[in-house]
């Protein structure tokens, strides 16, 4: 049996926006991934947590910081291959980030991979975008515009990354939109889109 540790936050985790609890195991991408790749002797290791960034400390919910949690990660689940889908939160107002800050934050976690082991193959996953409107009133005020427009430029800074750095990549944003419920959560069909696409990805190009 080989392990696939995927590493996220509210979007892996499965947070239902319109009840503001989890999705079901088997309604959220990583359940759903599960499912089909067991047969293939692939257990899904299911690692999201709300908030979780690349290697930001965020003052307002503390212990989010993924480079924080992946080395211990890698320790307990020994994966042969690691998918890391993160980005989201670093785009909060606050954090005044950039697409390159961002992706600084990555490198980390590649290179923690890296450093845990040469041969782990890891897939980078561009997030879901913002959706506008997602700071206002009764949505999620930690975002603004600039964050939307910022979320809408990690697809092309996240490919470049997975180039430099010998990853794969893939976009959700391609394969999956935020729900209307709050503008920045998969809804269910979203997260059936995202589970077909890393399947076809994980099988078809061999990734692990």
């Amino acid at each position: 049996m080989k392990d696939l540790l995927c590493f996220g936050d509210s979007n892996t985790y499965g947070y239902d926006p319109e009840n503001k609890l989890r999705y079901d195991l088997g309604e959220r991408w990583t359940g759903i991934l599960s499912r089909e790749l067991l047969p293939f002797g692939i257990r899904v290791d299911e690692e999201g947590l709300c908030g979780r960034t690349t290697d930001f400390e965020d003052r307002y919910r503390p212990g989010r910081r993924g480079s924080d949690a992946l080395p211990k990660l890698l320790k307990s689940y020994s994966p042969e291959a690691v998918i890391i889908m993160l980005g989201t939160n670093d785009c909060k107002s606050y954090f005044g980030n950039t697409p390159s800050t961002i992706t600084d934050g990555l490198k980390k976690l590649i290179g923690q991979v890296r450093e845990y082991s040469s041969r782990a193959k890891i897939l980078l996953i561009s997030p879901i975008h913002l959706a506008s409107g997602v700071g206002e009133k009764g949505f999620d005020e930690e975002f603004d515009e600039d964050s939307v427009k910022l979320s809408r430029e990690l697809r092309s800074a996240y490919s470049k990354l997975a180039e430099s750095t010998g990853c794969e990549f893939l976009a959700a944003s391609d394969y999956a939109s935020p729900s209307v419920a709050d503008r920045e959560h998969l809804d269910r069909s979203g997260h059936r889109a995202l589970a077909a696409a890393i399947f076809n990805k994980v099988k078809k190009e061999a990734f692990i």
